[in-house]
């Protein structure tokens, strides 16, 4: 029997158990120095002229939006196929997420249904880079200037991805990346709003310390939506292995859809010849023509050691919350789809190449 394959899983080595140490003995525990050089150094890998730390990505989400002034009335068009926090920020404001529909190939925002849902009360646009792969960036940037809309990049999935060799983050007003576990790059918990806009990024960081200019003066309702500086010396020392990271990832990619497109009734994923994937996820098809379904696989390849994940099994406007909030259930086909055919493979650094070889070779000996 092959060891089990866990399907994403953090890579924690002696570097990051220093570090951590580090601060233990430093005695500031708390937002120190570490995060602040944490901030320095993630801005420069991006290419913005700002980054901000805070407690994790839904707080950069909405943190930003409270930043750019979303209130109660306004929408906010993103896409209905991906983690609920997305649209879930724009809740936190009292406004309306609109959500639009994907690509089928991509499953990244569809530009041309996106200008189909803008109205008058529309003020901004989350793209979402899903799975590590980057949106149509040149279309988002003409539809939001054409529209005098902001446009967010949800980057929480796609740390050091590109789009015509420039790293997603620094497209948009701000960009938001997450630090969850399963990210290319991890502090257990921990958040980042990048930004080249100057007004952004200070309301930012008033807002995650509680609206504080300086000790005990507090000029506009904030919260605690610090890092801290164990997280950051996590963060520092992961950022410096990201590029090392994502591309054994990208080789892992590669040798999964190798093997996977002769398989018949499965297909690999699609990548857009614009951009660099970094493959936070390898998501397959599990079409029609395939002898099992997607669920049937999936338990499948669990019994034979093979850990998967189907990201995600609903659009989020079939979540109860946005059932209840009145959502039409039937809106966005191409994310309805999706969410019945997805599944991912294990794709990250630890997966070696006798395990993909097992992977394939399992869904392989099913097709036939």
């Amino acid at each position: 029997m092959h060891k089990f394959i866990a399907i994403a899983k953090p890579v924690m080595e002696e570097e990051e158990f220093k570090a951590v140490k580090r601060v233990l003995e430093s005695g500031i525990l708390a937002h120190g120095p570490e995060v602040e050089a944490f901030e320095k150094e993630f801005a420069e890998y991006i290419g913005v002229d700002y980054a901000v730390a805070v407690a994790n990505g839904t707080a950069a989400l909405d943190l930003v939006l409270k930043a750019i002034g979303i209130k109660e009335g306004d929408e906010v068009i993103t896409t209905s196929f991906t983690f609920i926090a997305t649209a879930n920020a724009v809740l936190f404001q009292g406004a309306k997420p609109v959500f639009a529909d994907i690509d089928p190939k991509t499953y990244n925002l569809d530009p041309n249904d996106v200008l189909e849902k803008i109205t008058n009360r529309t003020k901004a646009i989350i793209v979402v880079h899903l799975y590590g792969q980057p949106a149509d960036m040149k279309a988002f940037q003409e539809i939001s200037q054409d529209h005098k809309l902001y446009l967010i990049e949800d980057a929480a999935q796609a740390h050091g991805a590109e789009f015509n060799g420039k790293k997603v983050g620094g497209f948009g007003d701000a960009a938001v990346f997450s630090f969850y576990p399963t990210k290319n790059v991890t502090t257990g918990e921990g958040g980042m709003v990048t930004t080249n806009d100057k007004r952004i990024a200070e309301k930012v960081k008033l807002l995650r310390n509680h609206g504080q200019t300086e000790k005990y003066l507090h000029v506009e309702l904030g919260w605690n939506l610090r890092m801290t500086s164990i997280a950051a010396a996590i963060g520092r020392v992961q950022l410096r292995k990201l590029d090392r990271f994502n591309e054994i990832r990208r080789r892992n990619a590669e040798l999964l859809t190798k093997g996977l497109s002769r398989v018949k009734g499965i297909t690999p994923p699609y990548v857009d010849p614009r951009v660099k994937h970094v493959f936070h996820q390898y998501v397959i098809r599990v079409e029609d023509e395939f002898p099992l379904t997607r669920d049937e696989l999936q338990a499948y390849l669990r019994e034979k050691g093979i850990g998967t994940a189907v990201h995600y099994p609903r659009p989020v406007f079939q979540q109860p919350l946005y059932k209840r909030l009145g959502y039409p259930q039937d809106i966005c086909p191409n994310s309805i789809d999706a969410s019945k055919h997805v599944l991912s493979l294990p794709v990250h650094p630890l997966v070696s190449r006798d395990d993909i070889e097992y992977i394939v070779r399992v869904i392989s000996e099913l097709a036939k």
